[in-house]
Parts: structure tokens; C-alpha cells; sequence
């Protein structure tokens, strides 16, 4: 498509504001990064990839099959999850510097839930404001998304700039009970939203509950990202989802398996006794103590 054919976005399309969030994430203890991710709602790691990795991740991605949205045909997705067709999307899966991270917030045994790669062309509006997560499922999510614990970590291969499509959200929009953060609500935007602009390379955590978005593409380059979702083996979906092919699971890399559960795994026991034997004593996973001193 050129760019004399490709529509231009529409005036209601744009966010008429942009707060850019100013915080310095590269000098963030681990006890600052937890709490930034349980409290705030997001928690960012600039460069964490460098740049022969997502150059690589582009080009492997790069004849990907793909389709749009209904909102545009500019905003291009992979039919088939991202881990399958690039090498280096499934070595993403146990990449050890967001292991150890995810190994504070979710515990030791984690299962990877989905990959998604997307290609935001220039002149491509923005993503209204969502989640990823219902409780109840989705026909977005299906029932991955009614984990009750589950996160995304979002890999951009390009630099957010103000005009490529930079990520927004709003912060502690995962913690309200009002129904004004029903999951199952869509915003086109939020007053208090804020917006990240970050280096090419960067991982941005947001659990699932959380609203975001993106603001529209009106950079001359595209905008890459691959996210991957993961959850503690604890928290299942209410509904069966289908399993990952095993022959796909045989083939992956070695770093990726220990993540390539069967994704039905769960902690579910119906039967709750009120004084089971071998109660545990403590629990560093909820130390009040682990957001460090206040």
C-alpha cells in the first residue's frame, strides 16, 4: 500500500493530550520495579534487548503471514503466534534477564500463555483503551484471558516516539473495584491516561487488567512489537483452552520449554478444608517488605 492510497486518520481517532510519563526506570532497585508493577500498574526495561536481537526478530518476521483489525487494515498481526515462526521469539519465551524478573512477581513455576507479534503501519490510528483480561472470557482472549493472574511483557523492536505509536495506559486501573474499570469496558481515552516513550529494544510488564492503548502511527516508519503472556501455573483459566500442538513444543528451544506447560495447568481444588495439615509459615511472595522500605 502507498502512502498516496493509505486513509488518513481521522480527526476522532487522535488523543487531543499526551502525559509522558518522565520516570527513570534504568536506576530502579528490583524492590522499586515490584512495586511499580503491583501499584502503578506497569514497570519498564529500556534496552533490555539490543539491537542485533530485534533486528532479527524482523527479519524472521518479516514474510509472516498476517491480517488486520476491523478498525484498520494498516494494523498488521501475525496469523500464527510469533514464537512458531521466528527462532528468536521463541528463545524470547525464557530469555533469562525478564526470567529473573518474572520469577519475583509470578514465583518459580510460570507458564507462558500466548505470543503476538504486530506491524503498525504509518497512518495507523490508535488502540482504544482495554484490557486483556475478562474474567468471564472473551471472544478477543478467548479464555486465556480469564486468568486471575496474568501479564503481558512487551517488546518493542522500534523507539517509541511521540508521532510511532508510543504506548499508553492508566496507571492503577488494575486495582479498582469501581465499575468504571469493568474489563469488558473500552475507552477512546482517560484524562489521568499517561504515555511512555522508550528506546528500541525496551520491555514494557503490564498485568492483564490493566487499561491501555496506543496512540496512532503518524511516523514514516512502521512500529514492531512482540508481547508474550505469562501466568503463575496457580491460575488457570475458568474454561478449557486448547493445548499447544506437541510437535511445536518438541521443536521449540531449550530455554523456551520449562515455560511450555500444558496450558490448562492449574492450582484449582474445589474441596477447602478450614485447617489443612502442612500450613505454611511464611510466604517472601507477600511480604509487605518486598516493595522494600517505605
Amino acid at each position: 500500500m502507498t502512502s498516496q492510497s493509505r486513509p488518513a486518520i481521522e480527526p476522532n481517532e487522535d488523543v487531543p493530550f499526551m502525559n509522558i510519563d518522565e520516570t527513570d526506570f534504568t536506576s530502579m532497585s528490583r524492590a522499586e520495579q515490584i512495586r511499580r508493577f503491583e501499584v502503578e500498574g506497569y514497570v519498564v526495561l529500556p534496552g533490555i534487548l539490543d539491537a542485533d536481537v530485534c533486528a532479527r526478530i524482523s527479519r524472521e518476521m518479516a514474510d509472516a503471514e498476517t491480517w488486520h483489525p476491523d478498525y484498520s487494515p494498516l494494523q498488521m498481526r501475525s496469523k500464527t503466534q510469533p514464537q512458531w515462526v521466528s527462532r528468536a521469539v521463541a528463545e524470547l519465551i525464557g530469555f533469562p534477564p525478564m526470567v529473573d524478573l518474572l520469577n519475583d512477581l509470578l514465583g518459580p513455576d510460570i507458564v507462558f500463555t500466548r505470543g503476538f507479534f504486530q506491524r503498525t503501519m504509518p497512518e495507523t490510528p490508535g488502540i482504544s483503551m482495554h484490557t486483556d483480561g475478562q474474567p468471564h472470557g472473551s471472544d478477543l482472549f478467548g479464555f486465556e484471558g480469564s486468568c486471575p493472574r496474568l501479564l503481558r511483557v512487551l517488546y518493542y523492536l522500534d523507539e517509541l516516539t511521540p508521532d510511532r505509536a508510543p504506548f499508553r495506559l492508566l496507571p492503577r486501573s488494575h486495582l479498582s473495584f469501581h465499575g468504571d474499570a469493568s474489563p469488558y469496558a473500552r475507552y477512546q481515552y482517560h484524562p489521568e491516561e499517561i504515555t511512555l516513550l522508550v528506546p528500541a529494544g525496551s520491555a514494557v510488564v503490564v498485568p492483564s487488567m490493566l487499561l491501555h492503548g496506543s496512540h496512532p502511527n503518524r511516523n514514516g516508519q512502521p512500529r514492531e512489537l512482540v508481547q508474550l503472556g505469562y501466568r503463575p501455573a496457580w491460575a488457570g483459566p475458568i474454561q478449557p483452552v486448547d493445548e499447544w500442538d506437541p510437535k511445536l513444543v518438541e521443536a521449540a528451544p531449550d530455554i523456551a520449554k520449562p515455560f511450555l506447560q500444558l496450558l490448562n495447568t492449574t492450582g484449582f481444588e474445589w474441596v477447602q478444608p478450614n485447617k489443612p495439615s502442612g500450613m505454611r509459615t511464611e510466604g517472601a511472595g507477600i511480604n509487605p517488605s518486598r516493595w522494600g522500605n517505605d
